[in-house]
This record gives C-alpha cells, sequence and structure tokens, in this order.
C-alpha cells in the first residue's frame, strides 16, 4: 500500500499501540485488579463503594463510546491517543495524593472521558489499518496479547515497587509517569494518517450510524461483547478470592492477579493466531465454553479444598476470557462492517457491548458484601458462569448468520 511503512516500521506502530493500550487503563482498572485489598484499606472504602467508582466510569463512558467513534472517523489516531494519555497521566497524580471518595468519582468520571472518548475507538481503527484484511486475528491478538504482556510487567514491577516499599502512592506516581512517556511515544510513532471520512459533514455521520444499525451482526456482536467484558471484569475478583477463600496473604492474592495478566498475555496471541488459521468464531466459542465450564466448577463449590486444582481451574477460566476478549473486534469483517466506518461501529457496538461498566462493579460488590466470605465468591463465579452461557449461544448465532 502507498505510504504503508516497511515491516520494522510496522513493528514499531504496533508496539506502540500495545504500550500505550494498556497502559491507559493501568490506573482506572488494573491497580485496583492487582492491589484490590490494599486499596480498598489505603482509600478506607468497600467494595460497593469501589463498584461506586467503576460505576461512574462506566456512565461516562457509555456516552464516550457514541462520541469517541465518529472523532476517530474524523481526526488522526496518533493526535487523539497523545492527548488522552497525556490527561489521564495527570489523574493519577492526583489519586496518588489520596482524596476523598468523592473526588476519586469525579476522577474516575474524568478517566471516563479520557480513556473512551479520546483514546478507544482511535486504537481500533489504528489496529484494524495496521491488519490489513489478512491479519486481523493477529493485529487484534498481538494487541490483546501485547497489552496483556505489558500490563503483566507493569503489574509486576508495581508487584516488587509495593513489595520493597509498601506504598502503593509510590506505585500511582511510577505509573503517571510511564503513561505520560507512552504519550510522547504515540505521538512519534503512530502514523498520521487522516481518516477517509474525515471532514464529512454530520449527515453523513448520521447516514452511517444508521447503515451500520441495520446489520443483524452489529448487534449480534454488542451481545458477545457485553458477555465477554463482564468476564474480563469479574476477573477483578480473582486476587480477593486468593486471599478471602484460599487464605493467602495480601501480597500472595496480588501475586494471582498478576498471573493472570500473563496468561492473558499468551492466551491473546495464541488466540490471535489460531484465528486466522482456522476460523475467528469456533474459537471465540470455545473461550467461551471454557468460562462456562470454570465458573460452574468454583460457583457450586465442586473443587473445595483442593487449591492446586482451583488455581488450575481459575488460570483455564482466565484463558476462556482473554481468548475471547483478543478476538471480539477482529470479526467485524465477517460481520459487514465497511472500514470506513470501523471508528463509529466500534462505537456503537461499545457503547452496547461495554454496559458492564456500570453495572458489573456495583452488582459484584452487593455479592460479595452481601454474602462475606466463600458464598458471595460463588455467587460471583455464578454470575460469570451466565454470562459465558449467553455469550456461547450468541457466538454460534454469529457463527450461523456469518455463514449465511
Amino acid at each position: 500500500m502507498p505510504g504503508e511503512p516497511g515491516n520494522k516500521g510496522r513493528t514499531i506502530t504496533l508496539v506502540t499501540l500495545i504500550i500505550a493500550g494498556e497502559g491507559i487503563f493501568f490506573l482506572p482498572f488494573v491497580l485496583a485488579r492487582v492491589f484490590r485489598p490494599t486499596l480498598l484499606d489505603l482509600f478506607d472504602i468497600s467494595n460497593t463503594e469501589l463498584g461506586l467508582w467503576f460505576s461512574v466510569y462506566g456512565v461516562v463512558a457509555m456516552i464516550s463510546y457514541l462520541l469517541g467513534g465518529p472523532l476517530a472517523d474524523r481526526f488522526p489516531s496518533r493526535n487523539l491517543m497523545a492527548t488522552a494519555l497525556w490527561l489521564t497521566s495527570g489523574g493519577g497524580i492526583i489519586m496518588a495524593t489520596v482524596p476523598t471518595n468523592r473526588l476519586m468519582i469525579l476522577l474516575y468520571a474524568f478517566w471516563g472521558f479520557t480513556t473512551i472518548c479520546l483514546f478507544w475507538a482511535a486504537m481500533i481503527r489504528a489496529t484494524r489499518e495496521w491488519g490489513g484484511t489478512a491479519f486481523q486475528g493477529r493485529a487484534f491478538g498481538w494487541l490483546e496479547g501485547g497489552r496483556g504482556g505489558v500490563a503483566a510487567i507493569l503489574a509486576t514491577f508495581a508487584f516488587l515497587l509495593f513489595s520493597r516499599a509498601g506504598n502503593l502512592r509510590m506505585v500511582m506516581l511510577a505509573a503517571s509517569l510511564g503513561i505520560f512517556l507512552s504519550g510522547w511515544m504515540v505521538w512519534l510513532f503512530i502514523p498520521r494518517k487522516p481518516p477517509e471520512r474525515a471532514g464529512i459533514p454530520i449527515s453523513g455521520v448520521m447516514s452511517g450510524v444508521i447503515r451500520l444499525l441495520r446489520i443483524r451482526n452489529t448487534w449480534l456482536l454488542s451481545i458477545i461483547i457485553i458477555c465477554a467484558y463482564s468476564g474480563y471484569k469479574i476477573t477483578d475478583d480473582f486476587s480477593l478470592f486468593a486471599r478471602d477463600v484460599l487464605g493467602f496473604t495480601e501480597t500472595s492474592s496480588a501475586g494471582v492477579g498478576t498471573a493472570a495478566l500473563w496468561i492473558r498475555a499468551l492466551v491473546a496471541i495464541l488466540a490471535g493466531y489460531l484465528a486466522d488459521r482456522y476460523n475467528r468464531l469456533n474459537v471465540i466459542t470455545v473461550g467461551f465454553a471454557f468460562t462456562v465450564m470454570g465458573g460452574i466448577l468454583i460457583g457450586f463449590g465442586i473443587l473445595e479444598g483442593i487449591t492446586w486444582l482451583i488455581l488450575l481451574n481459575l488460570a483455564f477460566t482466565s484463558a476462556g476470557i482473554y481468548g475471547v476478549r483478543a478476538l471480539y473486534f477482529a470479526v467485524m469483517n465477517e460481520a459487514g462492517i465497511p472500514a470506513a466506518l470501523t471508528g463509529t461501529a466500534v462505537g456503537i457496538v461499545s457503547f452496547a457491548g461495554f454496559t458492564p461498566e456500570v453495572f458489573i462493579g456495583p452488582w459484584m460488590g452487593r455479592l460479595l458484601d452481601n454474602s462475606p466470605g466463600v458464598a458471595g465468591h460463588r455467587h460471583v463465579f455464578l454470575l460469570l458462569a451466565a454470562f459465558a452461557l449467553s455469550g456461547l449461544v450468541t457466538s454460534l448465532l454469529f457463527n450461523r448468520s456469518a455463514r449465511s
């Protein structure tokens, strides 16, 4: 393609997308996933109050998905992504001061705007362009797997820093610096490619939205993302599960959360290669099946008392969740979504698909607080199984529709 960078340039572009794509979410999400017990103690909040932070983020994110999609089709991805990273890093400095619960709610609302409206659709569009027509599975597999690897590296570094310093505020400041620097990487290494629909009038944007809403697979893809993302959000419970149910220390439970991130890295890359070689939708279906089984085994206490088998089951459950998460944006070609409408399509399916941002956090917090100990965690894993089963059925319907 004219103007397409060589192999070295393409590699640098992909690496930059990966680093930025995970770094921007470290403060709002990865920090709580790995250090949830410590975070609750530091801010003196309950699981339900933490869930409220996520819920406020989710409400702002829902609006931002709809606004950010058309933005990504009208402005260069580089400009949007770099601005988002710089603004998000500033929020991390505020978080490190351990502000009041009210101010943290406002901060999560701010992050809902920076990470989604300015960043999300722009990143997905840049990744789809990088993959072309033949390597969508690998493009999104490497993006998700690479993001998992970056998250694991960042979490491992944060885990070591926390173990040595015993200070979560130091971790927040270090993360803020890294996010700021990743913004400069985006500015330097993401090509400044004007989108095909740059300058299109509002009427053209609306016609694109209507066109996408008429595609049946747009709705099926949204449901798949709802189910998959609900599972992903429930992985936030893994470190707390290790402490409350398995009796691990806070440091060891953080290690369980970190191990899940390494599984994400390996599984997503493998899923991407399998998807391009075989069938992307079949790989998604298998991932949901793994998740259903894992949720049932823990939810009904079938493995109770066998710690090593529970940990193995958590690993397979994580593999199912992360395999699906790696590929749900890789099937836009199968869904019949035109490349020129990538950003708008991402906005639509994300608006519907990421609604778990609003309700999963409070729902999970309520289950854990209302049934302390083993019972609450079992309820969370049964919830995981229910969403995964719904995703399994929907992926089968999507597969049938894509073939017709």
